[in-house]
């Protein structure tokens, strides 16, 4: 069996604060998620931190550059087979990230790549990866604090 938990990070990259704000998601081509509209994010390589992983994959996912500013949460992905075998868990690990240059672009495993009103993933007008809408309420809640 494969080591467990998988360690990845997610890009959580703004434009603009508060109700006016956006966020940068993809549609992911590859299950577990596809389909389904969440932040870029891979895999973090040995000898990688989480914060650099996330600015890497999200330049891979969508040719944007950010600079990686702050962990805001883990999120546990756990899926098992009907047999009660576990199939696979990732450990993700959501990272502030601060827009620096580029138009999102789908690239590498995303089928599509925007920014989104924050507005629409709150109130769930996309099909969103587990996490998503409670991920952007602490970005926009250390954002403001930040301020």
């Amino acid at each position: 069996m494969p080591d467990f938990p998988r360690l990845a990070a997610l890009a959580v990259t703004l434009d603009g604060c508060g109700d006016a704000a956006r966020a940068l998601l993809v549609r992911r081509r590859n299950p577990p998620d596809a389909g389904l509209w969440g932040f870029p994010g891979g895999h973090v390589e040995p000898g990688e931190t989480a914060l650099d992983a996330a600015a890497r994959e999200l330049a891979e996912e969508t040719g944007v550059t950010a600079l990686p500013r702050a962990y805001l949460d883990n999120i546990d992905v756990i899926e098992r087979g009907a047999d009660g075998a576990l199939r696979f868990h990732f450990l993700l690990a959501a990272v502030l990230c601060e827009h620096v240059a580029g138009d999102p672009v789908a690239a590498d495993d995303a089928l599509d790549a925007r920014w989104v009103a924050v507005g629409d993933i709150l109130d769930g007008r996309l099909p969103l990866s587990a996490g998503v809408a409670a991920v952007i309420r602490k970005a926009l809640a250390q954002q403001a604090a930040a301020r």
